[in-house]
């Protein structure tokens, strides 16, 4: 009798704490990877071991086979490879050779992870440290600085940059946001990523080459001031992966002509790439390259084609920024500005004006 007295409120209580254990367990689990679509970054060996890494130091040490490494820039000097790899993540977008997180970090702020999803698409660790202490020493109002890389033992990637909330350039015209027709707007827009391009180019001894530049890498302030990201990015990856992401950017529009013969980014094809999303955002239309590149065509998105080569020049604007250029008198400006984009996307790289001459030209145009 006694036994079965104790079987009776023993079991049910077993049965309790089970339960309660594995709520517990499940309710623990849900909250480190966050609600909807967030995930923990993968830690690699966990906090214990991530809290007794010593870093690589600001300027970026040596970093051998197998190792990891924190290089911290300029805003990431209280970032710790624990707080970065145990971040919450939420997938913003990915590609081929990487996954963006947006992430919160233990002291509230919310950063842009850009992590390298397989290591055999970025470059050794040695190269990648290197690269690294030039892209993070860049700055400049126009540019997204990059706050810290990580470099992890099996040869991932990390680089650690701030999130901007009003989102891309390319989210800013597809929403069809009043402000995106503004002619004030574009002319600021315009010339804060020529800024920033030509601190890239001339800025330091050896040219810091985009490779990659779209309406997609270009954020934007609360105020309207672009930044660019993911410059030099191909300098982070294997050659093969870097090609893999010019080829990508061919499909969205972007590719200079001569890229279909070379393999080597230069400041022209970044020029011709700019002369892209100038004529995006004069004609409110997103880029679409559907037909297969010709290396004797004049290689232009086919959305965009037609109106360069048969000088379709009312057809490049939107009706919203005809109609302000006839009230306020500015249609030569407008028209200015469509020359200048189309000279940016001229055939030939050395007819292609450079980024100081953009800059002066578009200065005069919004006035």
């Amino acid at each position: 009798m006694r036994k079965a007295v104790i079987n009776a409120v023993l079991f049910p209580a077993l049965a309790v704490v089970l339960a309660l254990a594995i709520f517990y367990c499940v309710r623990r689990r849900r909250r480190r990877r966050g609600r909807g679509d967030r995930s923990v970054l993968p830690s690699h060996g966990g906090g214990a071991r991530a809290d007794r890494f010593q870093s690589a130091g600001g300027s970026g040490g040596y970093v051998a086979a197998g190792e990891e490494a924190l290089v911290r820039f300029p805003g990431g000097e209280s970032l710790t490879v624990a707080a970065i790899l145990e971040a919450p993540g939420e997938v913003v977008a990915k590609s081929a050779h990487s996954t963006l997180y947006r992430a919160g970090l233990s002291a509230g702020e919310a950063v842009a992870l850009l992590r390298f999803v397989r290591p055999a698409c970025a470059a050794g660790a040695d190269e990648a440290a290197s690269a690294a202490r030039v892209l993070g020493a860049t700055r400049h109002p126009n540019l997204v600085p990059i706050r810290a890389l990580y470099i992890g033992p099996r040869g991932e990637k990390l680089l650690v940059h701030p999130f901007y909330a009003a989102g891309s350039l390319r989210r800013f015209l597809q929403e069809g946001i009043n402000d995106s027709q503004r002619w004030e707007i574009i002319c600021k827009l315009s010339i804060g990523i020529v800024k920033g391009l030509d601190h890239l180019h001339t800025a330091s001894q050896k040219p810091i080459i985009h490779g990659n530049l779209k309406t997609n890498n270009i954020m934007l302030d609360a105020d309207f001031q672009p930044r660019i990201s993911d410059f030099g990015l191909y300098l982070l990856l294997n050659p093969a992966a870097a090609q893999e992401m010019l080829e990508t950017s061919a499909m969205q529009g972007y590719k200079a002509p001569e890229l279909i013969k070379m393999r080597d980014v230069t400041r022209e094809s970044d020029i011709y790439s700019l002369g892209v999303i100038m004529l995006e955002m004069l004609a409110q239309k997103e880029v679409i390259n559907d037909k297969p590149p010709n290396a004797r065509d004049i290689h232009l998105p086919a959305s965009f084609k037609d109106l360069v080569l048969e000088r379709k020049i009312s057809e490049a604007f939107s009706s919203e920024l005809i109609k302000q250029s006839k009230n306020s008198g500015k249609e030569e400006n407008l028209n200015a500005y469509f020359e200048l984009a189309t000279a940016c996307c001229n055939p030939s790289p050395s007819l292609r004006p450079d980024t100081k001459k953009i800059l002066k030209r578009l200065e005069d145009i919004a006035r």
